[in-house]
C-alpha cells in the first residue's frame, strides 16, 4: 500500500526555495546564471501584492468508515490547518507550486479558507452556507482547482454574490476518477449568490476547462446526510429555514396569482 503523504509534503518545497534565492550562495559565471540572479534580485525587491483578506490552508485526512460526533470533535480530528498563511499575490504561488496536488490521496481533501472560517459544514459561520461542486477529471483537476483559488483571492468570487453574503472558501476532494472542487459561501438563502457563483465560474474559466451541465450542482450544507448542527446553533437553523421556507411559499404564490390573471378579451376591451 502507498504510504500516505504527510502534512510536510505541502511545505517541504518552501525551504529550498528560499535557499536557491539567497543572496549569499556562491557567485554564478556564466552569463545566463547572471542574468538569472539578476531577475531573481529583481524580484525580491517587488514589493508583495497583498490580498484583500488572509487565508489558511487546511488538509483532511477523513476515513471512508469515519464516525462522527454531535459536536463534530472526531471530523475535526482529521482536519489540519496546515502552517501556510497567505496575505500576498506571492504568497499564493509560493503555497501553489509547491503543493503536489497529484499527491493527495483518494478521499483526502485541501481547503482554501479565509482566516476565521473553516471547512467544517456545522461551523458558526458556515451554518447557514452552501456550496457548488464541480466533478473534473483528473487530468484538468489542477488546473482548474489554481483557477478557482485565483478566483477566490482576487475577490472574483466574492463579486458575485449578493449584498450581506460572504466566500468562505474553496476547496479540492479526490474521488476515483475525479476531482470534487468545491465553493463555499455563507447564505445559502440568497439566490442572487447561487446564481453569480456559477456564472462566474463559467465565465472565468477558458472553454477546455468548461465544466459539462451535469456534473456540478449546488447545495446546502444543512441538507447533507451527515449535517449535525451543534445544539446552540440549533435554534438559529430552524429560524433561518422557516424564514426562508416562508419566504419561497410566497414568491410561490405571487407568481400563480399572476399567471392566472387572464388578458383582457377583445370584446371585453
Amino acid at each position: 500500500m502507498a504510504a500516505r503523504p504527510s502534512l510536510s509534503m505541502f511545505t517541504r518545497g518552501l525551504s529550498s526555495l528560499s535557499q536557491a534565492q539567497d543572496p549569499n550562495s556562491p557567485n554564478v559565471n556564466s552569463p545566463a546564471e547572471q542574468r538569472a540572479d539578476s531577475k531573481l534580485g529583481f524580484l525580491k525587491a517587488m514589493r508583495p501584492l497583498p490580498t484583500q483578506h488572509v487565508w489558511n490552508v487546511y488538509f483532511d485526512r477523513q476515513q471512508k468508515e469515519q464516525k462522527k460526533t454531535d459536536d463534530g470533535q472526531d471530523y475535526q480530528a482529521q482536519l489540519e490547518e496546515l502552517d501556510i498563511l497567505i496575505e500576498s499575490v506571492q504568497d499564493f504561488w509560493r503555497y501553489n507550486n509547491n503543493t503536489p496536488v497529484d499527491q493527495i490521496k483518494m478521499r483526502e481533501s485541501i481547503y482554501l479558507f479565509k482566516k476565521g472560517f473553516r471547512p467544517i459544514w456545522e461551523d458558526r459561520r458556515n451554518i447557514l452556507g452552501g456550496s457548488w461542486t464541480f466533478r473534473v477529471g483528473k487530468n484538468i483537476g489542477p488546473d482548474f482547482w489554481t483557477r478557482v483559488q485565483l478566483m477566490a483571492i482576487g475577490e472574483q468570487l466574492q463579486a458575485a454574490l449578493a449584498d450581506g453574503d460572504q466566500i468562505c472558501g474553496v476547496g479540492l476532494s479526490v474521488r476515483f476518477n475525479s476531482h470534487l472542487i468545491t465553493i463555499w459561501h455563507r447564505d445559502s438563502s440568497k439566490q442572487k449568490s447561487v446564481d453569480g457563483l456559477l456564472q462566474c465560474v463559467l465565465d472565468e474559466l477558458p472553454a477546455e476547462l468548461a465544466p459539462k451541465a451535469d456534473n456540478y450542482f449546488y447545495k446546502r450544507h444543512c441538507d447533507h446526510p451527515g449535517f449535525e448542527p451543534p445544539p446552540e446553533l440549533k435554534a438559529v437553523l430552524d429560524s433561518h429555514n422557516a424564514r426562508v421556507a416562508t419566504e419561497k411559499a410566497a414568491a410561490e404564490a405571487a407568481a400563480v396569482g399572476t399567471s392566472s390573471e387572464a388578458p383582457p378579451t377583445a370584446a371585453a376591451a
